[in-house]
């Protein structure tokens, strides 16, 4: 909702610049006097606000909406300054009639839905339910605005049917606990290959990863699904891989492609999503190219403006700046990323040997248990820091966490935002250096106890001063007090500390004073192994009641060896045999 029946005695220009941060609305504003008198487009500095927090005034746009919050099937006249917002192009206004479409559709959605939904969550909803009703479309939020939970609630509004939930094999686990915390009467089922189980009748989804998808398309394609949503759909850029073809290749209905970045180098990756949402409105990549990628590459606004117009209807792109006044200052976003087949034989065979030997008795038996417990969260991290060995500098594929961080941290760098990664371990800080390194082309600093004062402080001069990549990999305690990294938006945890204080003091290195940004903290769990006994001590706050972090390993080191191992087992679901309730 926004309002502007004329611009504030104090309000820029129409061609002065919008103070850094402003949201801005473009709208037509008079000009001239008399038969001069028109119209002219302007970026009009607005505030942007929920329905509850409408502001007071008697203007004719406040007290329609008003009216309109109140009873939202009243029939209301809106005024012009109620909802005349330019479309990129500048030659035509958002319509009363759709304005009003579109607040009775959310105030419809947020009667029926049953979970807590920001206000800019339930426009997605319902932005869903419009262009699935034509086909589908891109949800392209900034990460960490919930894309996922958006989806989720609209699979459960629409009801449709059948849906096909297809995303990095890291996620598999994450969308599957996701339903289940937020539609756990939505039957879901993890698919990773060969016959499809029955489906019940009505909505249900299958969650499936991209290389399932890539080696098992004839049985994902003899099914015709009423959804398939493709998370991260940044994998989809190239539309000549394997993988894209047999995304094309999914008889279904409508269409959802969730990303943060739909364009990471050019707007041929743009045109490849928009195809595969919505083919025949692009259908033509010669024609695409022509009409929009050529001339913007050359600079033309008069044709970025074209094709933002032309795309509209199809992708929906909200950032952090956008929706902040519906946003606290921090945003804490858990992700539960699965175990490899190598990661999963390598801890399976520490429980075993552990099993097998025990853990001893006395003071040796809590060495024994430390030593078990480091080597799990090691194999979790990557198999390569558990002394597995295949080929010289093979990280990728090897680890689903490394995975699922990759693909973030890519992801922020194309929006802009630097981050900041936390790891407990030295080696695994290092691992991840010399990977990102490689993977983005320039130097990624590790900052450590092990360097002196001043190497540590030329690091941080040189993140806060903006050189460099933008990421920066810091042990957990030692950049956990006494530093400022406001530079950096996005926080990741690698893996689990016992006590949740430590996680909380790195946190604020970034959430501070100095900071002016919405900060996304992302934590990365292994689904089904002893990190998810850490997150579960966390969400409980019992590791917050003990006075160090020994208290925490004292709970583990008190059971017995059948109630450690039990607990130390990994929990994996057993739904790829049949269909479950997530």
């Amino acid at each position: 909702m926004w309002r502007a029946d004329h611009p504030a005695p104090d309000a820029p220009a129409p061609d002065a610049p919008a103070p850094a941060g402003s949201p801005t609305l473009r709208i037509p504003l008079p000009t001239g006097y008399g038969r001069r008198k028109s119209l002219r487009a302007a970026d009009v500095v607005c505030r942007i606000v929920a329905p509850a927090e409408l502001p007071a005034g008697d203007s004719p746009s406040l007290r329609a909406w008003r009216s309109l919050i109140d009873d939202p099937t009243a029939a209301v006249a809106l005024p012009a300054a109620a909802h005349a917002v330019l479309n990129e192009a500048g030659d035509a206004v958002v319509s009363s009639a759709h304005s009003l479409d579109v607040f009775a559709r959310t105030a419809r959605a947020a009667a029926e839905l049953h979970a807590e939904l920001r206000d800019y969550q339930l426009r997605g909803v319902t932005w869903l339910d419009e262009v699935c009703a034509e086909g589908g479309g891109v949800l392209a939020d900034e990460m960490g605005l919930g894309n996922t939970l958006q989806t989720i609630a609209h699979l459960v509004h629409a009801d449709r049917g059948p849906a096909l939930v297809v995303c990095p094999t890291g996620l598999v686990t994450n969308w599957l606990r996701e339903i289940g915390r937020w539609a756990p009467n939505l039957p879901a089922v993890d698919y990773r290959g060969g016959t499809l189980p029955e489906l019940p009748d009505g909505t249900s989804v299958v969650v499936t990863g991209y290389p399932t998808l890539r080696g098992h398309t004839a049985a994902l394609t003899e099914k015709s699904w009423a959804t398939v949503v493709f998370d991260e759909a940044q994998a989809l850029k190239n539309s000549r891989t394997q993988v894209s073809r047999a995304a094309r290749a999914l008889a279904a209905d409508a269409r959802i492609a969730l990303t943060g970045t739909p364009v990471e180098n050019n707007l041929d990756e743009l045109w490849a999503l928009l195809n595969l949402v919505a083919p025949a409105a692009f259908g033509n990549r010669a024609l695409f190219r022509r009409r929009y990628a050529a001339p913007v590459q050359s600079g033309s606004a008069e044709a970025r403006s074209r094709m933002r117009d032309a795309i509209s209807g199809h992708v929906l792109r909200r950032t952090k700046a956008d929706v902040a006044a519906g946003l606290g200052p921090k945003i804490a976003v858990d992700v539960e990323c699965d175990l490899t087949e190598e990661q999963a034989r390598l801890y399976d065979a520490v429980l075993d040997a552990a099993d097998a030997e025990g853990f001893g008795t006395g003071m040796a038996r809590r060495g024994a248990i430390l030593t078990a417990l480091t080597r799990l969260k090691q194999i979790c991290n990557h198999p390569a820091l558990a002394g597995a060995r295949r080929g010289a500098g093979t990280l990728s594929g090897r680890s689903g966490k490394l995975d699922v961080c990759t693909d973030m941290v890519e992801t922020n760098l194309a929006a802009g935002s630097p981050t900041v990664v936390f790891t407990q371990y030295r080696q695994t800080g290092d691992l991840l250096a010399a990977h990102f390194a490689a993977t983005i082309g320039e130097p990624v600093p590790f900052l450590h106890g092990g360097l002196s004062r001043a190497e540590r402080d030329r690091i941080v001069d040189d993140y806060q001063g903006g050189r460099g990549s933008g990421v920066l990999i810091a042990s957990l305690k030692a950049a956990g007090t006494g530093l400022t990294l406001t530079r950096a938006a996005d926080v990741i945890h690698f893996d689990r500390w016992w006590n949740p204080a430590v996680e909380s003091q790195a946190t604020d290195r970034v959430h501070r004073i100095g900071q002016d940004r919405v900060v996304t903290v992302t934590t990365l769990t292994s689904a089904g192994t002893l990190e998810e006994h850490i997150a579960a001590m966390h969400a409980r706050k019992s590791a917050l009641d003990l006075d160090a972090d020994a208290g925490a390993l004292a709970v583990l080191t008190e059971l017995s060896d059948e109630r450690l191992l039990a607990v130390l087992r990994r929990s994996r679901s057993e739904s790829a045999s049949g269909m479950e309730t997530a």
